[in-house]
């Protein structure tokens, strides 16, 4: 385990999603070095196999863990539903994720106990928002979709295009039928849908993304471990297994600065 307060916070995703999360940390937690990991070559994975995330993930713990980081934030939703102890039992620093970290905030925030979770099909499936907030409270009603296309919409920048439009209000419909005060964006392309999705869900519905919980935990346990930065200057890097460039398009909408430090690796 790292002990040196200088070193990074290892931040990993299936893609450029992931930088919704990294946003919020370095948002939160101007101090600290991040190290990026988007395996763009082998995204999406929310189509994939249990056997399939895990090894990928497992392939990118061992990487950032050879970057020294003291930290590790599992930022795709679909790796910490499906590969959280691979993950976990690799790595000797501390590792957070989206999927408790959003459930416990949607517990704080409801008011009726009917939480709707929108995610990717492979998400979905696992259960895993479904168990992490009946963890909290079993008596908690949860609705669940899958909304696969949202993905390659809010990568081509289609954020307000009547298609994603039309799309959001039929996957939506069932859950608006269920009397839900609270939906979870269980992915982490999907809070820059938000203004559209605030839209089609209308006022009475609080839409909850996980950053934001996840990077209040990472700060708490920096401070309990004594591992926040004393004052170096960060430095950020980021390393994608296929298109840099693209990449770096689309990524700096997700993060909202420019984003430099992008680096081609093969596992």
């Amino acid at each position: 385990m790292s002990k040196d307060p200088t070193s990074p916070i290892g931040i990993f995703d299936s893609g450029v999603g992931g930088l919704t999360v990294a946003r919020t940390v370095m948002e939160r937690l101007p101090g600290e070095s991040i190290v990026y990991f988007g395996d763009t070559a082998r995204v999406p994975y929310g189509v994939k196999s249990a056997d399939t995330v895990s090894r990928y993930a497992a392939e990118i713990t061992k990487f950032l863990l050879a970057r020294e980081v003291k930290l590790l934030i599992v930022a795709c939703n679909t790796m910490a539903a499906l590969a959280l102890e691979t993950i976990t039992e690799l790595s000797p620093v501390p590792v957070l994720e989206v999927i408790g970290a959003g459930a416990k905030l949607a517990m704080s925030r409801t008011r009726n106990k009917r939480l709707g979770v929108i995610a990717t099909p492979a998400t979905v499936q696992s259960q895993a928002y479904v168990q992490a907030i009946k963890g909290h409270d079993p008596d908690s009603f949860v609705a669940s979709k899958a909304c696969p296309l949202f993905v390659p919409l809010v990568e081509e920048g289609w954020l307000d295009h009547p298609v994603t439009r039309l799309v959001a209000q039929e996957y939506l419909a069932p859950l608006l039928t269920q009397n839900l005060d609270t939906i979870v964006l269980g992915c982490t392309h999907y809070p820059l849908l938000k203004p559209l999705l605030r839209e089609v869900v209308g006022p009475d519905v609080a839409l909850l993304d996980s950053a934001e919980a996840v990077s209040e935990a990472a700060a708490n346990v920096l401070e309990d471990l004594g591992l926040k930065n004393p004052g170096h200057a960060p430095c950020h890097q980021f390393h994608v297994t296929d298109m840099p460039m693209r990449f770096r398009e689309i990524g700096e909408r997700f993060l909202g600065r420019g984003l430099d430090n992008v680096h081609l690796v093969k596992l």
